[in-house]
């Protein structure tokens, strides 16, 4: 019997892509077993009646519909919380994930590889997003605990082994990209060219992308306060600097300054700093108020195709 292969989509006003993703899908992974799973993530446009529509026809089609829009990660969760493959594709229905590397995926995998990651080696992206997510990356990788490389999205299979793990995790900030290298399973990669988007319009904003990446970055690393260390060592030195300056002038060159004066300019740049210091202090205590509140991932209006089990921690 051919292996189970799970393929987890999150759905956001995608009625569109929905049927072209899942011809896709059942054309290159025809020679497995398949299901697809689709979450429909709050979508406003006729998203959800095609959905049904395509589960009807298909019950290796399987739908998970939010009450709202709880988010990409809590989608992605959802689908891999519901799961029931011998591996588990994460990807996403614009078609930027292209399906044509999921075989190179499966490859890995089945030489052995609990996760194997899809890498973009050349985003069709505009110049502002590519050269923006560059410089993200990069500093994510340099100031993270966990080491989390370059230009890999959410596009990336996983063993059932590493899901039942990863269904452990409920941490409400989610980040799955740092989550499923901290598991620290071995791992391979694929590289891929990320093509543009063809139909419909990115869900991706730059206020959400902003908001994503803060959350990796204090999630997965200490570097905002270690920033403030830092800045503070250097503001501490440089007003010794500035002290031994104007003992010197008054001693040895006669040179009257007004002490208020400087005073007045070094609390005013000591001001703007405490106020960054507060910002970054106030986003973990944000984030701690997120995680100590417990409630769930995500809100399930209904399933189609899907039976929920007793011990899953999805939440109907």
């Amino acid at each position: 019997m051919s292996k189970l292969i799970s393929v987890v989509i999150p759905v956001f006003n995608e009625e569109n892509n929905i049927i072209p993703i899942y011809e896709s899908l059942c054309n290159i992974l025809k020679d497995y077993s398949l299901e697809i799973i689709f979450i429909n993530d709050g979508s406003s446009d006729n998203s959800q009646f095609i959905l049904n529509e395509l589960a009807s026809k298909d019950k290796n089609v399987k739908v998970i519909t939010f009450t709202r829009n709880f988010g990409h990660q809590a989608a992605l969760t959802a689908g891999i919380d519901f799961a029931k493959g011998d591996a588990i594709v994460t990807m996403d229905c614009d078609f930027q994930d292209p399906p044509e590397v999921l075989p190179l995926l499966i490859k890995e995998w089945e030489s052995g590889y609990k996760i194997v990651y899809a890498r973009r080696s050349f985003r069709k992206d505009p110049f502002l997003k590519k050269i923006t997510a560059q410089w993200y990356y990069s500093l994510l990788y340099k100031a993270s605990e966990v080491k989390i490389k370059g230009n890999i999205g959410d596009f990336r299979l996983i063993d059932k082994s590493v899901a039942q793990k990863l269904r452990l995790m409920r941490e409400r900030s989610r980040y799955l990209r740092g989550l499923v290298p901290w598991l620290g399973y071995s791992y391979a990669i694929v590289d891929y060219i990320r093509p543009r988007r063809t139909k419909g319009k990115t869900k991706f904003n730059w206020l959400k992308m902003a908001r994503f990446a803060m959350t990796g970055l204090l999630n997965f690393s200490l570097l905002p306060l270690r920033i403030g260390l830092v800045a503070g060592l250097f503001i501490i030195f440089s007003g010794i600097v500035l002290l031994f300056y104007l003992a010197y002038r008054f001693f040895f060159d006669d040179q009257f300054y007004k002490l208020l004066e400087w005073l007045a300019v070094v609390n005013y740049i000591l001001i703007g700093v405490l106020f960054i210091f507060l910002w970054f202090i106030a986003e973990y205590i944000g984030k701690i108020y997120e995680e100590v509140k417990g409630r769930p991932l995500y809100i399930i209006q209904q399933t189609l195709n899907l039976v929920l089990d007793e011990n899953s921690n999805a939440q109907l």
